[in-house]
């Protein structure tokens, strides 16, 4: 082993956990004392401020100048009293990142001295450079001007000393520069369009929200290997690195006794979280080396977004703490598993109804089955632009191995409810649906089994699977802003709903019931679905490849072409009908993702070329000398016996020359390829470009692997995967 990478990985083992300040109080004590919540809404501000801001939040009515005034004034009292100084809109530009531009609160007090100042039209607006975030060419940098805006629907926290107010992003003329205001519209939307359903079983429904459980997967890399790999610290995961002899392959990680130094980190995020009103739960050993996760309790999806956002925040800072660096791209290890953010999305009213679920009677059961069968036909109709929803340059590598679901958006029931559905379909449509077990006898009734969160298996190949009561969008990769993937299935199953109440009412106005204009409505959309967008085989196989296109789903694996499914004529109707992105805005965001995706593969063909050059070319000469210094000595001393005696090393010698050979040759043909696509004359054309080069980059990293199987250990330049993975 070289003597740098020797002792970077010494010092990496001998580091040990580092010391948890633990509160002095429970955590039910100090959750949310970071975030002004209603609690704090109601010592902080006067009677009518309070209820003005609450009926804000609420129910959508707007705020006047004086009652942001007033709101801004007990923000500032409960602020300073822990310790702020400063105050930042936090916002979501299409960087997958938060932004932030903290502003103090002195202002002059006119006396010659300077007093503190935060008033409601700092509370509510402030204007940032617009044109050098990602904006697909909306904003150029002679039209800078852009605006965030509070969404008083997410509270204001603390981070440090820093007062942070969620906010949408918006550039001068309106277009949406983020994910939050998309996300925004698409909640409204698809509670407009649940809502008139709901009613139909319900009239005392007055809203439907939009439920989000993040499952955050990450890996942790101490960070002085970290700093030894520069395609970790440039692109986010290894470009390069032979599998470690053992690897996950004895399924001894997951789940596994999480190690002491992990843990530390894991309670420190736990208080900070809590702090900030994030209500953690779960945190595990993940299925490969170093690999692990953590979840909250489900919450409405506009919350649970910016707190995942948050989250990520504090796992990035918090880990230096301990020595450690958070890797979140979706495929930092070659060949174990990759990293997701399964999306567990449901739907619910404020009468407490999980829409998801089977329910108390068979009016309820009917309305379960009406939403459920409803959000797959939305998934059927919109598999493309769903699957452009999670599509990026870092999840391609993740997307089809490894427990990852495959590049083809199906839905997973289980036997159960596949089974009620092809039941549904062969008895009439005035035959009730009932839970078993709540009658003595049952005959002919379709029945839910009442035990039904246990009564669907998991499939780790679906990317959309049913899991009791909600789905899981499996296939959001996890540096993802899960507003991306979000924003899309709502709108799909916001415009589905407003198609089938359409279908009902018209049903309903030629005299027939609605129970059974519900089924009529609902039998045809249930008998495409279950031979389309419903699958609950093996993801991974050929033959489900190949069923897949008879069928008529997407099976694109290009990431550049995924994207055009945005701004296809059904998506764009969508979309647009719904005011969720207007045309320019679709188009203006698959320029963002064309560039992006373009940058990020020219970083990695960069950064590959040049560890090439600068690290692995000079090691496998290096050994390759020490190899003909042994083969000269050989032949000196024993020249009878030479060619025999020396067969060994004149192997590793030609091995070495030809994968040196190869590997420089493949480094020029990649330089060229992208010399191509800079020169390419669109954003579109340049990523399809780079999509080439990315699968160059491929071939590249098997030269690269093999010679670090021959290479002398002693001569390897930097930490391999058995280090990387195993020093915790």
């Amino acid at each position: 082993m070289s003597r740098l990478r020797f002792d970077v990985v010494q010092e990496a083992f001998k580091k040990k956990a580092v010391d948890v300040e633990l509160p002095d109080k429970r955590p039910s004590e100090y959750f949310g004392e970071l975030v002004f919540n209603r609690e704090k809404m109601h010592k902080y501000l006067d009677a009518g401020i309070y209820t003005a801001l609450v009926n804000c939040i609420d129910n959508g009515e707007p705020l006047d100048r004086s009652t942001a005034d007033g709101v801004a004034a007990g923000m500032k009292t409960w602020a300073m009293e822990h310790g702020v100084t400063h105050v930042t809109h936090w916002f979501q530009p299409l960087t997958e990142g938060t932004a932030e531009k903290h502003d103090s609160f002195m202002e002059y007090d006119g006396k010659g001295g300077m007093i503190e100042c935060f008033d409601g039209k700092m509370l509510v607006q402030q204007e940032p450079d617009a044109s050098s975030f990602p904006n697909g060419g909306i904003r150029a940098t002679f039209e800078a001007r852009g605006y965030t805006a509070w969404d008083p629907m997410s509270p204001v926290f603390i981070q440090d000393d820093t007062l942070c107010i969620p906010t949408v992003f918006i550039s001068y003329t309106g277009e949406a520069l983020d994910y939050k205001t998309p996300l925004k519209k698409a909640l409204k939307a698809v509670c407009d369009a649940a809502l008139p359903v709901c009613r139909l079983f319900d009239p005392k429904v007055s809203k439907v929200i939009s439920y989000l459980g993040w499952e955050q997967e990450y890996f942790l890399v101490d960070e002085d290997l970290y700093a030894t790999r520069p395609d970790l610290m440039l692109c986010g995961r290894t470009l390069m690195g032979h599998a470690s002899s053992k690897s996950q392959q004895l399924d001894d990680h997951y789940f596994g006794a999480i190690p002491s130094r992990v843990a530390a980190f894991m309670r420190d995020i736990e208080i900070a979280g809590y702090k900030l009103g994030i209500p953690l739960k779960t945190r595990h050993n993940e299925a490969a080396p170093n690999q692990f996760e953590l979840a909250p309790i489900y919450g409405e999806a506009n919350l649970a977004n910016d707190q995942n956002q948050q989250i990520m925040n504090v796992m990035n800072a918090m880990a230096r703490k301990h020595g450690f660096v958070v890797v979140f791209h979706e495929k930092p290890f070659d060949g174990i598993n990759g990293s997701g953010k399964h999306n567990n999305w449901s739907l619910g009213t404020d009468t407490g109804v999980q829409l998801l679920a089977p329910g108390k009677d068979a009016m309820g059961n009917l309305q379960f089955i009406t939403f459920f069968v409803n959000v797959l036909a939305a998934v059927q109709k919109h598999n493309s632009v769903l699957k452009a929803s999670i599509a990026s340059a870092t999840n391609a590598h993740r997307l089809g191995g490894n427990e990852a679901p495959p590049a083809i958006v199906s839905a997973f029931l289980g036997q159960t409810m596949t089974s009620v559905l092809r039941k549904l379909l062969e008895v009439p449509s005035d035959t009730p649906i009932e839970i078993a077990g709540k009658r003595g006898k049952s005959v002919g009734l379709v029945e839910i089994p009442e035990i039904f969160l246990d009564n669907t298996d998991r499939n780790r190949t679906s990317p959309f699977a049913f899991t009791g009561n909600r789905f899981e969008f499996r296939a959001v990769g996890s540096s993802a802003n899960c507003a991306g993937a979000l924003t899309t299935l709502n709108a799909a199953v916001a415009e589905q709903l407003l198609q089938f109440k359409a279908d009902v009412d018209k049903a309903m106005k030629n005299g027939i019931q609605l129970n059974v204009a519900v089924m009529d409505t609902l039998k045809p959309l249930i008998a495409s679905v279950i031979d389309t967008i419903c699958f609950d085989g093996n993801g991974y196989s050929e033959e489900w490849q190949k069923e897949a296109v008879r069928r008529g789903l997407d099976t694109e694996i290009r990431v550049p072409e995924m994207f055009k499914a945005f701004t296809t004529p059904q998506s764009v109707k969508m979309f647009t009908s719904l005011g969720i992105y207007s045309e320019v805005e679709l188009q203006a965001r698959n320029e963002v993702k064309w560039e992006i995706y373009a940058k990020k593969v020219q970083i990695e063909a960069r950064v590959l070329g040049r560890m090439a050059y600068n690290h692995i070319i000079p090691a496998a000469l290096q050994y390759q000398t020490r190899l003909l210094d042994n083969i000269k000595l050989l032949k000196e001393l024993y020249p009878s016996a030479f060619e025999q005696m020396a067969s060994v090393e004149m192997g590793l010698v030609s091995e070495i020359s030809s994968l040196v050979t190869e590997l420089k040759n493949g480094v020029d043909a990649m330089v060229e390829l992208r010399k191509i696509a800079n020169n390419a004359p669109g954003e579109y054309e340049t990523a399809a470009r780079y999509y080439d080069v990315a699968q160059a980059l491929v071939g590249l990293r098997s030269y690269i692997d093999r010679l670090e199987e021959i290479v002398d250990d002693d001569l390897w330049p930097m930490p391999k995967y058995r280090e990387l993975l195993f020093i915790n």
